[in-house]
């Protein structure tokens, strides 16, 4: 969290890929008619605004609670939410693969805690000392309580590098990154993929 995934993610969308961004297919699902009915039955009214639309940070505030209500909550949202995602993910996947893209990239901050890992060929790990990760959770608005809970939902940050196929280093300037992503690209683009052509990171 706060790794840079999504800034890589653009790194690789320059160098010519498309980006699959889970979190704002998140934002779409959470606005399907079903969904919300599914919600308001499960928290009531109070999770959502004026308009009538689910309020994030209201439902986040629920998710995201200590243990025991956090957890069991956040496992009925993502019980609710994940499969429909994933069906997006997939589709437009499928229409990148049609189009002749070269590669698709998913950018998405529980890949492997969703199982999507399973939609790509290629997992790619942007890791950042936490201190750093802090500090720019922080200048986005976040609390360190916020940081620590989204963090402690989330699979070990050792788990997630052992899985990865490569390790961006996220903790200097954009250009040392930017050199990393174009060897990777480059080494991918050259090299021998599979049919899907797609790649992960998370």
């Amino acid at each position: 969290m706060a790794s840079g995934k999504s800034a890589v993610a653009r790194l690789l969308s320059e160098a010519g890929a498309a980006v699959l961004d889970a979190d704002r297919i998140g934002h779409e699902v959470l606005c399907l008619p079903q969904v919300e009915q599914a919600a308001r039955d499960r928290w009531g009214e109070a999770i959502f605004d004026a308009g009538g639309r689910i309020d994030r940070g209201r439902l986040a505030s629920i998710v995201f609670a200590p243990p025991p209500a956090g957890p069991r909550e956040r496992l009925v949202l993502q019980q609710l939410t994940h499969p429909r995602i994933a069906e997006r993910i997939e589709r437009q996947a499928q229409r990148l693969a049609a189009s002749g893209c070269p590669a698709a990239v998913l950018d998405a901050p529980l890949l492997l805690e969703a199982n999507w890992d399973k939609l790509c060929s290629r997992l790619v790990f942007v890791e950042a000392p936490r201190d750093i990760r802090l500090a720019r959770a922080l200048r986005r608005g976040w609390s360190p309580a916020e940081f620590a809970a989204r963090e402690e939902a989330q699979a070990p940050v050792e788990q997630k590098r052992a899985r990865a196929d490569l390790v961006v280093e996220n903790s200097g300037d954009l250009e040392e990154t930017r050199q990393q992503v174009l060897r990777f690209w480059r080494d991918w683009t050259a090299g021998d993929r599979d049919g899907r052509r797609r790649s992960g990171a998370g």
